[in-house]
């Protein structure tokens, strides 16, 4: 072997070596940073966020649990702030009214306190000797009106009065529907009080009822005891002194 050509030899030798270190340095350095691309997991850090987590959820959760029932008592605050309406009141007032009106138109004797005295005194007098019979027909006549007008006046109350009654029975389903169907504690007071207000105003009716009616039935027996009185005058009247006649 010449001496160039061994030194070819030689140069190609370290040639090859050297890209061969070369290769093997290129597969082995990249290597190197993708090891340090690993995450190291640490199973006590984990199992503290995890922990975390679920806490955090819990207080959530009691917080719109919490929210939810303030709202609900918000909903029922106001239920029980609603109120109902009561148009049956004006009816129930015109009924009445309308029955003060009647009583009002009592003849003769009226139910005024003041004036019946006066009225009674003038309608029955007693036994009056120096009343003539014109007077005395006169004033049975007027007693008699009296009487007549005082149970036609009871019957027009009692007529009324049914018609109330007829009346008050639908006001009083519509009044029942409306506390079953009560959606707070204020619709409930006031559908009891709109009950009350009915039995109120038909304890009002009975009561005028009976006054008409007694207030009848007193001119009728006061009418029968001014007859009796009146009799004994007319006996008294015509008798005179009571002597008797004694023939000359």
């Amino acid at each position: 072997m010449t001496p160039l050509r061994g030194r070819r030899y030689a140069l190609s030798a370290a040639l090859g070596f050297g890209l061969m270190i070369a290769a093997t340095a290129g597969l082995v350095g990249p290597t190197r940073p993708a090891a340090a691309q690993f995450t190291v997991f640490d199973p006590t850090n984990y199992a503290q966020n995890v922990l975390t987590a679920a806490r955090t959820l819990h207080t959530v959760n009691n917080q719109i649990r919490q929210l939810q029932n303030e709202a609900q008592s918000l909903i029922n605050q106001a239920k029980n702030l609603r109120q109902i309406s009561f148009p049956e009141l004006q009816a129930l007032n015109a009924d009445l009214q309308q029955i003060n009106q009647l009583m009002g138109q009592a003849q003769g004797i009226q139910f005024r306190v003041v004036n019946l005295t006066q009225d009674f005194r003038r309608l029955f007098p007693g036994g009056n000797v120096s009343l003539s019979s014109a007077q005395q027909v006169a004033a049975a006549s007027t007693r008699m009106d009296t009487a007549v007008a005082a149970f036609q006046h009871t019957m027009t109350v009692q007529a009324q009065v049914v018609e109330d009654v007829q009346a008050d029975a639908a006001t009083l389903n519509s009044l029942v529907a409306k506390s079953q169907g009560a959606e707070g504690a204020l619709q409930a007071a006031q559908a009891t009080n709109q009950l009350l207000a009915l039995s109120a105003k038909q304890q009002f009716q009975i009561q005028t009822l009976m006054a008409a009616q007694y207030r009848a039935q007193a001119i009728e027996q006061a009418g029968r005891a001014q007859a009796q009185a009146d009799g004994r005058a007319a006996t008294t009247k015509f008798l005179g002194s009571g002597s008797a006649y004694t023939p000359q």
